[in-house]
């Protein structure tokens, strides 16, 4: 929609809008986000009150991607009908849930960069952002609206007074739920829920704040003491998120082509970037953020989850030549709004778009910048646009590639289009860089692990190196090389000293560090290392994993247990997982009742690659039950390798053991010299273990890979 500046000499109408979207858009496959706004539109298109409007020149249609506005210019009544008659057909189509936003307001018409009719002004705005309170079956009004509806009998019976919210900016919206039997949705919505429904005056809130501080005071007096449940290992006072910190958070993508999410999900990733490179604030890595990527965001639960007191918001729109990018600033611990912006520019001043932002973010964080620093913000890293826009589809891709079926198909059509955008800026040094990310991908997923590939890995860092000596990214790009093609950890560490200069928030280069340090035996220095990558990536399972296989080493088990809570609140989906772990963890600390509590839980058809009946067949050989263990490796539909990627063995290895253990040395030799044989015959065929994964215990389950390839 059009901005809400207008014309001086405009002249203003009052039109009742009604927004309308499609909740749970984002999730579906793109054919499903075709199919649902096509018979969303099919149906409003057949609503009475939307036709008579159309017909008598009093409708003015704007598509907004997941949804529509529907502005009308004949009665207040006209979009509550239509949203009742939108809301009764779609009573009997399952596929599709909406929410919907209704407001009176002025508006002013104007044309769009297709030069279509559009609309612009409060009326608009607010009407979106009443909608954007709901969930799924609200019909949220505007208190002018209620108002309006209020003064009829069997209207005002439907309204449900809310409350007020703070929107976007500030703005406090009075907001009324219109319901009743058939139609609507009577329950609170969760944001409103969320947020308290009460937004006490400024006066109030310094009350608050005053009254907040002098208990602290108290507290602090009275000795109480403030206890840290994240890190295991970290004191009560680096526990509490410094007042230097922040979060990314993904950015909306308003552009009327949903496929633009590379565009908005690049533009958050620079700024974060941008921010990333100052030492003296505390920057969340990007694997973390885009875990929350719905809409109606819990905002102190987030700033909780990873740690920060800072929260940046923003949206982008792209339309032809132009882009609209909002931003805004929260305190997570107070919920409240500390800056905002929104920017109207060409899509040539997209990077003094970022610089301004990341520039504001240090001016409220007020963090210290070095020269260094400050010349970062400002950096350009092309003077082509088509080049920047297929380096953002080429980087959305090789950041996402293990979740696609056909992981080197994603990465070699990343490095085409890498490709193109280096042919038209040769100097474009990112691209080179995340070319070499690339290819190091293919080599050392043994998606294409030859020594071509590994020198064109090579190549590409040489050229990001050759264009800007001191690009932190293209020194990382360098050290990987090192690490993965040559095992060669001197030049690696001294690659890693000179990228985490410029990179000083880089969880990558911290967990590569780390396990250097592992293989080289310096224990502390690794365990601060992958400490601080979870610190900053704290929401990251690879990261947390290579953490839980440190403390696990080192026998630290109450912090490797703390580590399964947090990586369960990360992802509930891995809860069988972690579980499974749970169990080993026990039988590693010789507590064979425990761990058979902990398994005896675990759904029974939960056994992938036979970890579960690796770790049964362990626990009956602990408690010195053979036939036990024997009966659930018969149990088990595993056919041949069992353990769990990374420590896959065959399965005559485990039959091996059980023969051992029941005093069968003839049968126990003919298992072990057939397992010996197999594992010699896959041994060329299996990809290397990615770092984190033991060679020591058989039951082993993958922790998910991480994008890009530094954190192996």
């Amino acid at each position: 929609m059009a901005d809400d500046d207008h014309q001086p000499n405009a002249e203003l109408e009052i039109a009742h809008v009604l927004f309308i979207d499609i909740v749970g858009y984002s999730a579906l496959l793109i054919n499903e986000q075709t199919a649902a706004v096509a018979e969303l539109n099919q149906i409003v298109r057949h609503t009475p009150h939307f036709r008579s409007a159309e017909a008598a020149g009093k409708l003015i249609r704007i598509p907004t991607g997941d949804g529509m506005a529907l502005v009308f210019f004949n009665t207040p009544e006209a979009p509550v009908q239509c949203a009742l008659e939108v809301g009764a057909a779609l009573r009997e189509s399952e596929r599709i849930r909406v929410r919907m936003g209704i407001n009176s307001g002025p508006v002013d018409s104007v044309a769009d960069v297709n030069n279509r009719s559009n609309v612009a002004g409060a009326g608009i705005n607010i009407g979106q952002r009443i909608m954007d309170c709901g969930d799924a079956g609200h019909i949220l009004l505007s208190k002018r609206v209620a108002e309006d509806l209020s003064q009829y009998a069997h209207w005002k019976s439907k309204l449900r007074d809310l409350g007020q919210i703070e929107a976007k900016h500030g703005v406090m919206l009075s907001v009324f739920n219109l319901c009743g039997e058939g139609f609507g949705n009577s329950e609170m919505p969760s944001r409103m829920r969320r947020r308290g429904q009460r937004f006490p005056s400024r006066t109030g809130r310094r009350r608050r704040v005053w009254i907040g501080a002098v208990v602290i005071a108290l507290l602090a007096i009275g000795g109480f003491v403030y206890r840290s449940a994240s890190l295991p290992g970290r004191s009560a006072s680096s526990s509490l998120a410094s007042g230097k910190s922040i979060a990314v958070l993904p950015f909306d993508n308003f552009s009327d082509d949903k496929q633009n999410n590379y565009f908005a999900d690049g533009i958050q990733d620079d700024i974060l970037t941008a921010l990333a490179k100052i030492s003296d604030l505390k920057v969340i890595s990007r694997s973390s953020v885009m875990r929350y990527q719905e809409k109606n965001r819990n905002l102190p639960q987030i700033g909780r989850e990873l740690n920060v007191a800072h929260l940046l918001e923003g949206s982008v729109r792209r339309a032809g030549g132009e882009i609209r990018v909002s931003a805004q600033l929260i305190d997570a611990r107070t919920d409240a709004h500390l800056w905002a912006e929104t920017y109207d520019r060409k899509l040539s001043d997209i990077f003094a778009i970022q610089s301004e932002i990341a520039e504001k973010i240090v001016s409220q964080l007020q963090a210290t910048l070095s020269p260094m620093e400050k010349a970062a913000l400002n950096l350009r890293p092309t003077q082509d646009l088509e080049a920047f826009d297929l380096f953002l589809q080429a980087k959305q891709l090789i950041t996402n590639f293990s979740d696609t079926p056909d992981r080197k198909e994603t990465l070699l059509k990343a490095l085409r289009l890498l490709d193109e955008a280096i042919t038209r800026d040769s100097r474009f040094a990112l691209a080179f860089c995340w070319a070499a990310i690339g290819n190091d991908n293919l080599y050392w997923h043994h998606l294409d692990h030859s020594p071509a590939r590994l020198a064109l890995a090579e190549s590409c860092v040489r050229q990001a190196l050759a264009i800007v000596p001191d690009l932190g990214e293209a020194h990382l790009a360098k050290a990987l090389v090192f690490y993965h093609g040559y095992r060669d950890y001197a030049q690696a560490r001294q690659q890693l000293a000179i990228a985490r200069r410029s990179l000083p928030n880089s969880a990558e280069a911290y967990s590569l560090t780390g396990y250097i340090d592992r293989r080289e035996g310096k224990w502390d220095d690794g365990t601060k290392n992958l400490e601080k990558a979870a610190e900053l990536d704290p929401r990251n399972l690879k990261v947390l994993g290579d953490l839980e296989v440190q403390y696990d080493l080192l026998r630290r088990y109450d912090d490797k247990e703390k580590l399964f809570d947090r990586a369960i609140a990360a992802n509930p989906a891995t809860t069988d997982y972690f579980q499974l772990l749970r169990g080993e963890t026990e039988l590693e600390k010789g507590n064979v009742s425990q761990a058979r509590e902990v398994l005896d839980k675990l759904p029974p058809q939960y056994d992938p690659d036979g970890a579960a009946t690796v770790a049964r067949i362990n626990l009956f050989l602990y408690g010195a039950n053979p036939g036990g263990a024997l009966a659930s490796l018969e149990a088990s539909k595993q056919a041949e390798l069992m353990g769990g990627t990374g420590s896959l063995l065959p399965r005559s290895y485990y039959e091996g053991q059980i023969a051992r253990a029941q005093g069968d040395k003839a049968r126990m030799e003919v298992a072990f010299t057939t397992a010996r044989h197999e594992a010699v015959r896959l041994r060329g065929l299996e990809p290397p273990r990615p770092e984190g994964h033991r060679h020591l215990k058989p039951a082993r389950l993958p922790i998910p890979p991480q994008p890009r390839g530094a954190s192996r």
